[in-house]
């Protein structure tokens, strides 16, 4: 078996359109931490907390780093981050609060049996920067490899966008999925479709302008908008595609992190050979 990982880090260092934070406490700074925070944690007012402290930093009574083996005890890292940071699930409910006439599912509500099934790469990376997928390139791209969609695939675009990460042109680089071509996939009865561009639709920029050269609000995240017609996840961010060596024929896990009522969740993807 050989696992390819689909994924992109969560990298405070990287251009992000919200910015990532991650505070790191080191092993050694974490066994102080640990020694200062049980003398003072347990008290309530202010006085009794200030006591705890002066009592820790005069007292015999300690837990420091020279209590552990090497001077460390254990690291702890916090991550501030949006849900859409790095490779990502949006669940229907990023869509909007309705799908189908009922609650759409956020992200602790989308099936597991959806995030772990038969993968399809979809070549389209003739695609040009800010050109639409149409309908008919989606199936031309199954032509070309000889297969028939059945439901539960997960279909991964496949555009070659990710090779920009980590620069500028990540964001204004690529093409994005029409409303057309992503109704047709699910009609097909494909719940996940993935891609390996920052957003699902076209650039921001480039819908924007088209918005204001036409009034035409449709031109605005087509794709994200029909999620609300008809029930389906799609992952943003993905990378690597292009190592998976056959276009099917393999499998696809993409679980996405439990978090209580958000529209999105970060997730491990990975190709299964």
């Amino acid at each position: 078996m050989r696992v390819i990982d689909l994924s992109l880090p969560i990298d405070e260092k990287a251009m992000e359109p919200f910015p990532v934070k991650i505070k790191k406490l080191s092993h050694s700074r974490g066994a102080d931490y640990l020694g200062w925070s049980l003398a003072v944690s347990r008290e309530k007012s202010f006085l009794e907390k200030l006591k705890g402290s002066i009592g820790y930093f005069l007292g015999g009574k300690k837990i420091r780093r020279e209590t552990f083996p090497d001077e460390e005890f254990i690291s702890e890292e916090r991550v501030t981050a949006s849900v859409h940071t790095g490779t990502h699930l949006d669940a229907p409910y990023h869509f909007g609060t309705r799908c189908e006439g009922k609650e759409a599912k956020k992200i602790e509500d989308v099936p597991l049996e959806w995030c772990y099934g038969d993968g399809v790469v979809l070549d389209l990376t003739h695609k040009g920067a800010g050109d639409s997928i149409a309908q008919e390139d989606v199936q031309r791209a199954l032509q070309n490899i000889s297969y028939s969609l059945k439901p539960f695939d997960i279909v991964l675009i496949y555009t070659g966008a990710d090779r920009h990460w980590g620069t500028r042109e990540y964001f204004f680089n690529f093409p994005g999925m029409s409303r057309e071509a992503t109704a047709w996939l699910v009609e097909q009865g494909v719940k996940i479709i993935g891609i390996d561009t920052l957003g699902f639709d076209r650039p921001f920029l480039r819908m924007v302008n088209d918005y204001y050269a036409t009034g035409d609000a449709g031109v605005l995240w087509p794709s994200h908008i029909y999620g609300r017609d008809k029930e389906y996840c799609h992952i943003e961010r993905l990378a690597n595609l292009g190592e998976i060596p056959e276009p099917f024929g393999f499998k696809v896990a993409c679980f996405p992190v439990k978090i209580k009522d958000v529209g999105a969740s970060w997730i491990r993807a990975v190709a299964i050979i």
